[in-house]
């Protein structure tokens, strides 16, 4: 069986790092170059970056900057943001990114992800889908920045996506975006078992408990989070710790200590090794 993962998620709003909330108010954060020095220092096994106003403007994705990404950072890379063709999949794989994230063209355009499946892979296609409950109290999804519904049912879009040769589906949950009350369990519990391929969960993390969450109530492959990685030192480690405890296998560094944190029953922090224990060199 496949380890699960723990994927830091840097969202960025006209070229700035923001923290999101509700998909309605972004906090800056501070410049990319900050973010990919912490992320390199911190056990992390991918990064996924999402330009949120590349397709609002009509920008491509950022070569330069995913240039500047991949001499910097040594991990897994995937980007989303202003993807709206097969020529600009290229172009992000040929920067340097691992994988694309789509999001609105996915739906204005399903046959991009069966191009990109075909001529790059299914394990470089991500669909990437915000949804949130609209005004009967059911899940659907929405585009353009969360602001515009589409009337799709996420569970049968998220088939339809695998389908097509998506090699994973991007849950961010809208609703939860920035609450710090936890993932969408139901909404992940539906779309992994609808699908044979992994799932990301995304939307709502304020502790490390809501991490193993994902993985053991929402059942999905991975977890990822922005907000949380952007003001809590060692977050990454103590975030696998965690998971480690509570019974998942999760991909560890030879030289973080994992075993000598102890944690509350919300998941705080009550004892951790020395920063010199725990660091990756």
């Amino acid at each position: 069986m496949l380890k699960k993962r723990l994927i830091p998620c840097i969202v960025i709003r006209d070229n700035i790092i923001v923290q999101s909330i509700g998909f309605s108010r972004y906090l800056p954060v501070g410049k990319v170059e900050v973010a990919v020095e912490f992320f390199m220092k911190w056990d992390v096994d991918e990064i996924i970056v999402l330009d949120i106003t590349a397709t609002r403007d009509g920008r491509k994705p950022n070569i330069d900057l995913i240039n500047f990404f991949t001499e910097k950072c040594f991990l897994p890379l995937t980007v989303g943001g202003g993807i709206n063709s097969l020529e600009d999949i290229r172009n992000t794989i040929k920067a340097g990114a691992d994988k694309v994230a789509i999001n609105t063209a996915a739906i204005t355009n399903p046959e991009i992800i069966q191009q990109g499946a075909r001529v790059f892979g299914s394990q470089a296609i991500i669909v990437s889908m915000d949804i949130k409950k609209n005004s009967e109290n059911k899940h659907e999804i929405y585009i353009d920045s969360g602001k515009k519904p589409t009337g799709l049912d996420p569970v049968d879009f998220a088939k339809k996506a695998a389908s097509l040769g998506a090699g994973e589906i991007f849950v961010n949950s809208i609703d939860r975006d920035g609450m710090k009350n936890g993932y969408d369990l139901d909404l992940l519990r539906m779309i992994s078992a609808a699908v044979n391929i992994p799932v990301i969960a995304c939307g709502g993390v304020g502790k490390m408990q809501h991490f193993a969450e994902g993985i053991i109530d929402g059942r999905v492959s991975a977890v990822s989070a922005a907000n949380i990685f952007q003001h809590i030192e060692q977050s990454t480690i103590i975030a696998k710790a965690f998971m480690k405890k509570a019974g998942i296998d999760v991909r560890l560094i030879s030289k973080a200590n994992y075993d000598d944190f102890e944690f509350d029953e919300l998941g705080r922090v009550l004892k951790s090794p020395k920063i010199e224990e725990a660091r990756w060199y």
